[in-house]
């Protein structure tokens, strides 16, 4: 019995042995570490944010003043003349022979309103009184005039009362002999600009405002250039400001010299400038583009005249051409009339023909101040100004 109990008292104090080991084992791994005295380092320089060696702080370099600093040696410059302005290219103009017949055409309202519908009515097979009064209703529209109208009718009936039976081509044949007959094929159409004795020829050129009259020049510049004659220019047109500028640019073009003076200066004074270097120069001709001027400014055509006055101290104006509008129809002979009273007409240009129908007005013209058309304007090209020749341009009308 007492070793029963020695034993269990044995087993209680081991057990509680065993017991007070893992306790003590259990609160070491729960109680924190000692702690460590804390390392104090000193805290880092601040820095510039900056890239590679830039971000070395900066440091005092010498300053020098502005007198200290030395200026580059400048490079030496080649001594070069200094470029001219290029001269522009001279055109040669195509030639005027046969210009009229290249340009034919350009008048094909003419042709359908006034050749064709001439051969239309007189292919009737009876032309009785009002086929007559359709062929003069025609030529009037297309302002052949009262008085030429009324002779070609006339000259037509006799025609084909002899004729008889009459076939197209007869009848087209009659036709053109007729029309060539009324503008006149014998009148002398040459532009008198060939030096003579006295100095180089002068051609005047006038007209009213907005028929093309500056444009007709510098064309005819081209026309006489074209021909083997040398020109010179003179701008008389000094009361608008683009004329004279217009003007130049034509001459240069065709190698002509332009001679100018101020904007608003006297124009007589221009023109005998121009008519004193052409002179000197030993030129053909002289054209001088005279002002645009209102027929019905009596001050303005008188002052026209006393540009012919002044002119003609160098010796004779050889041509005084009119330049008229085509478009303006009747309205053009009273221009003709009026300048016609201020200078001696020798000679007329019809212009923009080609975008009428009224041909017609060739022969009113004409006869309204008997005097002949010597150049027709058939377009805005540079050398769509045609010598007139009577025959080409009916041939122009009635078609093949």
């Amino acid at each position: 019995m007492e070793y029963v109990i020695l034993a269990v008292v044995i087993a209680v104090v081991a057990v509680g042995a065993i017991a007070g080991l893992v306790v003590s084992g259990r609160r070491r791994q729960q109680l924190p570490p000692k702690s460590q005295a804390p390392v104090i380092t000193a805290p880092p320089t601040p820095r510039e944010p900056a890239v590679g060696e830039e971000s070395a702080p900066p440091t005092e370099e010498p300053r020098r003043t502005v007198e200290e600093v030395e200026l580059p040696a400048a490079p030496e410059e080649e001594a070069t003349a200094p470029a001219e302005p290029a001269a522009p290219s001279i055109e040669v103009p195509e030639p005027t022979a046969g210009r009229l017949v290249r340009l034919r055409s350009r008048l094909s309202r003419s042709q359908n309103s006034l050749g064709k519908g001439l051969l239309s009515l007189l292919s009737r097979e009876h032309l009785d009184e009002d086929t007559w009064e359709e062929i003069e209703d025609t030529l009037l529209t297309a302002d052949v005039g009262v008085t030429p109208t009324q002779e070609l009718v006339e000259r037509l009936r006799t025609r084909v009362k002899v004729l008889g039976t009459r076939t197209p081509d007869e009848l087209r044949a009659l036709l053109r002999e007729e029309l060539v007959e009324l503008i006149g094929k014998d009148a002398d159409r040459t532009v008198r600009s060939t030096k003579h004795a006295e100095g180089p020829a002068v051609v005047l050129v006038v007209g009213v405002n907005g028929v093309g009259k500056t444009t007709t020049t510098g064309k005819l510049a081209r026309v006489l250039v074209a021909d083997g004659r040398s020109v010179v220019l003179g701008a008389a047109d000094t009361f608008r400001a683009a004329a004279a500028d217009q003007l130049q640019t034509w001459g240069e073009r065709v190698g002509a010299r332009t001679v100018r003076g101020p904007e608003g200066g006297d124009p007589a004074s221009v023109a005998f400038d121009a008519v004193k270097e052409g002179i000197a120069e030993g030129v053909d001709t002289v054209l001088v583009d005279t002002a645009g001027r209102l027929h019905t400014k009596t001050g303005l055509m008188d002052e026209l005249g006393k540009v012919k006055r002044v002119v003609e101290k160098h010796g004779p104006v050889d041509e005084v051409l009119l330049v008229l509008d085509a478009t303006t129809g009747q309205n053009g002979l009273v221009q003709a009339r009026v300048f016609a009273e201020v200078v001696d007409i020798t000679g007329i240009v019809l212009t923009k023909l080609d975008g009428t129908a009224k041909g017609g007005i060739v022969i009113a013209v004409q006869r309204e101040l008997g005097v002949p058309v010597k150049l027709i304007g058939l377009g805005e090209g540079a050398d769509d100004l045609a010598p007139f020749e009577p025959g080409a341009f009916v041939d122009a009308l009635i078609g093949d």
